[in-house]
């Protein structure tokens, strides 16, 4: 199918002379080429299919915004500058390109001279800015320990005078000085690895060739569709094949650049970083060192490719990391983890169930866990699979004859599309589960069914997800509301990853298009795209936060709704298989229960109070909050990110977690409901009984 592709797309793209079609040298990227690559993106993508002045406009939008994320080097003047240099670049070109002259190859009226030049202006920038920190770098230089400011470029506007742009950057380099003195280092060693720091950056700047811009502007091109379409260079599209062949190797982390650090974006089940049990979502690279005994390179502002370099390795070889954590109650914490380099473990990844004896509602109760981290396949079709695991589980929890089963999704960020649908099936009988929306409306939608008739779990089920539940996730957890099979809770709504991209390479030299060319609906007609699915009984979590979801990256896709596609023979009204739907008045007396649980419950109370605090402080970062250290406090920390969690330990954690025992709670209750009993008024809290529970 990929090779089909690729067949489709050369002709689209390139008219060369019949020697050059088939060689397999590698092709310089050119002005010529940008036209037809945004042409290339239109015909896959499944929103846009036409240039328009607001695509322009958001192309230009991102460039500035990836060549200045944070608004340190670039004055308003500047954007000015850069906007009209870019208005038209793609217009213009296409009129061109519309006009009929020459094939696509050399146009003479073809010119992309103004995106160099908004380069040239960021580039001097750049330099001018490296001059000021090494002026402010100087001897007469003191820590501000009482320095605040709003880092977040989003929170704040760009800076109008050069005046403006010098204060804000003297507030940062406090904060950036502080960073280093927390790790241990002297002031002058912490200026001269922040005078370094620009110093890489301004030499990054200055090495971009001609074919480096071109690729900055057309992956602002492909940003400006979607979040999730992008350009891969030369250089990048090697570095996406080289994970792909080593994606079961390394540290078992997804890794992102935000604010000049690099940030852990999810930790993958089975990996190196998962089994160390010290390292967690948004934690901060800041240094990277090949082994033990080798020295630390300082990575804050590198770019992420180059982070992703030093951390890469062979299978079995060290590496260590300096992290920074943001602490909920404020400030940070420094520590250093050593891992090595391993192929993820299945057997870590692999679903697994954990049996609770539960009393509630003068019943006790013998519940089920199923952790599922993610959806995993042996794409040979002969190894292990999620579906295989899960269909193993349900029998053994049948077999011990348990009341009602908990599917945990929750840490869960996805994976093979195929088992998605047959592990949503293992809980009906047969019917649709995900349609997947195609570019041309007349071709109506993809149709993904469930069409195994066994029903491995009819009983009572919860299942249980977050934010960061996302893709596959989303179609299991939307397909079970869908068909009222199951009860939502947890985070407020899961991630809202909803649309399908597809990878497909040019010819050599000029990287991969990488493309949205699809959206996903669950049986009810909802797209699960930007808004995710919403749970029935929420519950306070860390991650519902404003910077977590699709819906805060630019430009995400608007959800979409199509007509409902549920199919009768999942339901079963009679004999073993028989389950009975979740009924609206029921989810009523559930949530109302829950509600009074949580608020009663010292772990939900604190998050709570953490996630106010967090909030009223805002983007606020304060330089105190950097340095200053409650010594005992932080060597106990210390000592506990020194320990390597046994599995009893990390099973335990899991079990005691707060949004693992409220599922529980909410299970019963469902199952005392079923059995047409009252939900009775909890005697301890929660957080009181939650020991007795984890004991049993």
């Amino acid at each position: 199918m990929k090779i089909l592709i690729i067949l489709l797309l050369w002709p689209l793209l390139f008219t060369f002379h019949a020697q050059a079609q088939f060689s397999r040298n590698k092709i310089d990227l050119e002005c010529k080429h940008l036209y037809p690559i945004f042409q290339a993106y239109l015909s896959r993508h499944i929103t846009y299919s036409k240039l328009n002045n607001n695509i322009e406009s958001r192309t230009i939008e991102q460039f500035i915004k990836k060549m200045d994320p944070t608004k340190i080097y670039l004055l308003v003047s500047d954007v000015n500058k850069i906007e009209q240099k870019l208005k038209g670049q793609i217009t213009k070109n296409a009129m061109v390109q519309a006009s009929g002259k020459g094939g696509l190859g050399d146009i003479p009226n073809r010119n992309c001279s103004g995106i160099g030049e908004a380069y040239k202006i960021y580039s001097s920038r750049v330099k001018d800015r490296v001059a000021f920190v090494k002026t402010y770098l100087d001897k007469s230089f003191k820590l501000d320990k009482n320095t605040e400011f709003i880092f977040d470029p989003d929170q704040r506007k760009r800076p109008t005078t050069l005046a403006e742009a010098n204060n804000f950057n003297k507030k940062y380099i406090q904060f950036q000085i502080a960073n280093y003195i927390a790790t241990d280092n002297t002031l002058e060693e912490a200026k001269k690895n922040v005078i370094k720091n620009y110093e890489r950056m301004q030499k990054q700047v200055e090495e971009q060739d001609e074919q480096d811009v071109y690729s900055l502007y057309l992956d602002s091109f492909a940003h400006s569709l979607d979040p999730h379409s992008s350009y891969l260079s030369a250089d990048q599209l090697e570095d996406f094949e080289i994970s792909m062949r080593l994606s079961l190797e390394g540290i078992g982390a997804t890794l992102s650049s935000k604010d000049g650090f690099t940030v852990i974006e999810q930790l993958i089940p089975g990996g190196a970083a998962e089994r160390s049990g010290k390292l967690m979502p948004k934690d901060k690279i800041i240094a990277v060192s090949q082994g033990d005994g080798k020295e630390f390179v300082n990575v804050i502002d590198m770019r992420l490719r180059d982070v992703v370099r030093y951390i890469r390795g062979k299978k079995g070889t060290p590496v260590r990391l300096q992290i920074i954590r943001k602490l909920a109650k404020g400030g940070t914490k420094r520590f250093e983890v050593s891992l090595v380099r391993d192929k993820i473990k299945l057997e870590d990844e692999a679903a697994s169930i954990e049996y609770f004896e539960k009393e509630a509602n003068g019943q006790k109760f013998n519940l089920g866990i199923v952790n599922l981290p993610s959806f995993y396949a042996d794409n040979r079709g002969q190894g292990r699979s999620a579906t295989k695991d899960m269909a193993k589980l349900i029998k053994e929890a049948n077999e011990k004859k348990v009341d009602g089963l908990v599917l945990d999704l929750s840490i869960n960020g996805g994976g093979s599309l195929e088992d998605a649908v047959k592990i949503a099936g293992l809980f009906f009988k047969t019917g649709n589960v995900v349609k997947q929306s195609n570019r041309d409306p007349s071709r109506g939608e993809s149709e993904l069914a469930d069409l195994n008739p066994e029903v491995n779990w009819a009983g009572p089920l919860v299942v249980l997800i977050s934010r960061i539940s996302a893709s596959a996730s989303e179609i299991v957890s939307g397909t079970l509301k869908d068909y009222e099979r199951a009860v939502i809770v947890g985070g407020d709504h899961t991630f809202g990853k909803g649309s399908v991209q597809s990878v497909e390479p040019l010819p050599p030299g000029l990287g991969a298009l990488k493309t949205t060319v699809g959206m996903f609906f669950t049986p009810g007609g909802n797209s699960t795209q930007h808004r995710g699915v919403n749970s029935d009984i929420p519950l306070p979590s860390a991650y519902s936060t404003d910077d977590i979801g699709e819906k805060t990256l630019d430009y995400s896709l608007p959800p979409k709704k199509i007509k409902s596609f549920r199919s009768d023979t999942a339901y079963v009204i009679s004999g073993k298989d028989k389950w009975e739907r979740i009924k609206d008045a029921e989810i009523l007396k559930l949530k109302a229960a829950s509600d009074k649980r949580v608020s009663q419950n010292e772990d939900f109370k604190k998050l709570v109070e953490d996630i106010a605090k967090a909030k009223k402080k805002g983007k606020l970062i304060k330089v105190a909050d950097v340095l200053d250290k409650d010594d005992k406090k932080e060597e106990d920390e210390e000592e506990d990110m020194e320990k390597v969690l046994t599995k009893e330990e990390k099973l335990k954690k899991y079990r005691e977690r707060a949004d693992i025992q409220e599922s529980l709670s909410v299970l019963a209750d469902l199952i005392t409901i079923k059995r047409k009993q009252p939900i009775m008024t909890i005697g301890k809290t929660g957080h009181e009984k939650k020991k007795e529970n984890t004991n049993n």
